[in-house]
Order: C-alpha cells, then structure tokens, then sequence
C-alpha cells in the first residue's frame, strides 16, 4: 500500500514538474549501481574468507 502512495505522488509530482522523471531515474541508477558495488564487495569478502572450492567455482567473478 505505501508502494502504491509513492507511485502515486511520484505521478503527480513527473505531471506537475516534469524533468523530475529524469531525476527519478537518475536515483534508481544510482541506486541499483550501490546495490550492485555492494553485493560484489559482500560476495568478494565471503569468498576470501572460505577457501571451499565449491564457492570458488560458482562465485568466481
């Protein structure tokens, strides 16, 4: 429910102020860019940690 609210008001605000969709999608960008540094740096910490080979395997980047 408080998804559908942000959408909405995130509609009204692209329809009142419209280079604010450029903004939205900037963030998201930049967002899932974090989400993506992070996890790596997650999954590369875990990995130095254990030395099973069966992660070595599958989570070699």
């Amino acid at each position: 429910m408080i998804l559908g609210i942000i959408f909405i008001c995130a509609g009204v605000l692209i329809a009142v102020y419209p280079p604010f969709l450029s903004i939205i999608v900037a963030s998201v960008l930049i967002l899932i860019g974090i989400g993506i540094t992070s996890f790596s740096y997650r999954l590369k910490k875990t990995q130095r940690r254990s030395e099973d080979p069966f992660l070595d395997f599958f989570f070699r980047f």
